[in-house]
């Protein structure tokens, strides 16, 4: 690894563990809720090791678009190395180039139904409910004592073929799974 990458991979590392460690009284004071979420999507998708590359990398969301805003700044910009693209998605057919699909908690009817969509493919999946990571979710965004957090279900990375590095792991709030 070369000085340049090691200096890249440090200031990512930072970037996290600000975001991670920033105990604001509100979201408000730091950013909105929207643009946190966001960034730690952005963010995810630099920690994670996929099974197979592909040229860009794309995050898919799910239902009633909160995001989609948010993310919209970010589109066509270099993330991991690779062109980021933004899509929405109302159906299995349409995840085939998803690296990440967010599932807004709006949608915890439907978790059942799109978790055996992603089942066994290699898509990140996260959502803003508390409970998407125990039921089978790979991220679950959390927000506790004024912080966004997450937590991270090994479990269903390793169904997907994903592997989260070990700074991902160490930032979550809670390692739900078997594999550590």
């Amino acid at each position: 690894m070369s000085a340049h990458q090691l200096l890249t991979s440090v200031r990512r590392l930072a970037l996290c563990l600000a975001m991670a460690l920033a105990t604001p009284t509100s979201f408000s004071e730091v950013a909105s809720e929207g643009q946190l979420k966001a960034a730690y999507l952005i963010n995810f998708l630099k920690y994670i090791e996929w099974p197979v590359a592909k040229p860009t990398v794309t995050i898919c969301l799910f239902g009633r678009d909160s995001l989609g805003p948010y993310l919209a700044p970010y589109e066509g910009r270099s993330v991991a190395g690779k062109e980021l693209r933004i899509r929405r998605v109302s159906s299995p057919e349409q995840l085939a180039d998803c690296q990440e699909l967010f599932v807004p908690d709006t949608e915890e009817a439907r978790y059942a139904a799109i978790l055996r969509w992603t089942d066994k493919q290699p898509i990140l999946t996260v959502s803003d409910n508390e409970i998407f990571a125990r039921d089978g979710g790979s991220v679950s965004l959390i927000r506790q004592e004024g912080r966004l957090q997450f937590d991270i279900n090994t479990d269903a990375m390793g169904r997907a073929g994903l592997k989260p590095s070990s700074q991902m792991m160490r930032l979550a709030r809670q390692v739900i799974g078997s594999t550590r």
